[in-house]
């Protein structure tokens, strides 16, 4: 619709739609009877588990466990992402893989989606989706198995920018990696490439608060249209990469917001004027570790942190990888270098 498409100049570099104002949630979705986008490693347990995060909504995750483990303390993980995505997708996909190498790792919904707590649904904030993170260190921290002063994290896509965040924050964590990461507050607010000028940026600003009316109004929150909608051939190649990704049997779940559902229409509001990586510098001294591809239509948020970082860092170009390469493509995600790395630095 005309009066959202400015809107749509910064959201569509996530989600690939601009919104409808009268849309609703769950549209129609392909049928799967897969819980999980991967199989379970035989090496591995896996447990369902729920926390509770400083604004009193429960979590739901996933734990994965190496069954060697035997009654030693165990280095811990928290993994989240993509944005709009569930656990049994990409991040469960991570905490398999790091559990078979000696970790153990929860993998979790954030706040509003999936199988976690949240009202109204399909909604996210960068405060509250950082804040996850650190529920998760909590639920991590408190298990016997856990040696709570070897606790990192992993971020994937939207996630990644949360991830840095949340270290920089929570001194707690001793090591972030992130993979394929966007800056969820940069696109918003600027849109891909920071394109959005300053009069764009007014205007996407008046569209929402028109939208806050219509849903005061309403008293009900107004939702977008189908997340990756079917493609009609003329998309840029990284709308059809997501597709190719959330609506086939390769990636698609039926909570996941990227695979058919879809976000509230004032989701942006909070991502407009709160810079995540403004004090990314204030990680240092504990490790950095980003991977990108070398493809990747979002490679530049990737290459942006590390250089706003400080040491010790490290940035890994995958090469000739796409961006959702790396949410699945266990050849190419370079799991013993995220091994290596937080064997190394997950230390008292």
């Amino acid at each position: 619709m005309k009066n959202i498409a400015i809107i749509a100049i910064a959201f569509l570099m996530t989600f690939g739609q601009a919104f409808a104002q009268n849309k609703k949630e769950n549209s129609k979705k392909m049928e799967t009877t897969e819980q999980y986008t991967f199989q379970l490693s035989e090496k591995v347990t896996r447990q369902k588990v729920s926390f509770k995060n400083r604004y009193g909504i429960t979590l739901s995750g996933d734990l994965y466990l190496p069954k060697n483990a035997g009654n030693e303390k165990l280095s811990a993980l928290a993994i989240s992402g993509p944005f709009g995505a569930v656990k049994e997708q990409s991040s469960g996909l991570y905490a398999n893989q790091m559990a078979e190498r000696g970790f153990a790792v929860v993998a979790f919904d954030p706040s509003y989606t999936g199988e976690s707590g949240g009202k109204p649904r399909n909604l996210a904030s960068p405060e509250i989706n950082t804040e996850d993170f650190s529920a998760a260190v909590d639920f991590l921290g408190i298990q016997k198995n856990v040696d709570r002063e070897k606790i990192g994290i992993i971020g994937i896509c939207g996630f990644g920018g949360f991830a840095l965040n949340a270290t920089a924050i929570d001194k707690r964590i001793k090591a972030v990696a992130t993979s394929t990461m966007y800056d969820m507050t940069r696109v918003m607010s600027k849109g891909y490439n920071d394109a959005v000028t300053l009069e764009q940026r007014t205007k996407m600003l008046e569209q929402l608060g028109q939208q806050r009316w219509k849903d005061a109004e309403n008293g009900t929150f107004a939702y977008g249209p189908e997340g990756n909608k079917a493609l009609k051939g003329d998309e840029p190649q990284f709308l059809k990469e997501y597709y190719d990704y959330y609506r086939t049997k390769r990636g698609f779940h039926k909570r996941s917001i990227n695979s058919g559902n879809s976000w509230t229409a004032t989701t942006p509001l909070s991502f407009m004027n709160m810079p995540i990586l403004t004090y990314i510098k204030e990680i240092s001294p504990r490790p950095v570790l980003i991977i990108a591809g070398e493809k990747a239509h979002s490679r530049y948020f990737s290459e942006d942190a590390f250089k706003a970082a400080a040491e010790p860092k490290e940035l890994v170009i995958i090469p000739n990888a796409v961006h959702v390469d790396l949410y699945d493509k266990v050849d190419i995600i370079p799991f013993d270098k995220l091994e290596t790395f937080f064997i190394r630095n997950l230390k008292q």
